[in-house]
């Protein structure tokens, strides 16, 4: 069993950055495959960014890279989402993800969700 919690939501103006963090319980968090997704109001669940257990792959949605990073501190149990050059519509409910897979990334645990709002 794996808890996640995230934090670091909030509101920025567009153009700003955050910085999201996730926490994990469990001593197995480097067995997992971390990710971040988002859901806006009234859309489905979407992926954002995801990293292998190392933290030497990863991947991310088309409308995100080059603006956000994913990373991982084994050490402490978190995974990072760092945000930068945000848009009005990157406002949404960020979710840390973990999924035992890879190639076929799947999640099996959830966070709670983050709230971040990007005014214009």
């Amino acid at each position: 069993q794996v808890q996640l919690v995230e934090s670091g939501g909030g509101l920025v103006q567009a153009g700003g950055s955050l910085r999201l963090s996730c926490a994990a319980s469990g001593r197995t968090f480097n067995s997992y495959a971390m990710g971040w997704f988002r859901q806006a109001p009234g859309k489905e669940r979407e992926f954002v960014a995801a990293i292998n257990w190392s933290g030497d792959s990863t991947k991310y949605a088309d409308s995100v890279a080059g603006r956000f990073t994913i990373a991982r501190d084994n050490a402490k149990n978190t995974v990072f989402l760092q945000m930068n050059s945000l848009k009005p519509e990157d406002t949404a409910v960020y979710y840390c993800a973990a999924s035992r897979a890879w190639r076929n990334y799947s999640p099996v645990y959830w966070g709670q969700g983050t709230q971040v709002t990007v005014s214009s």
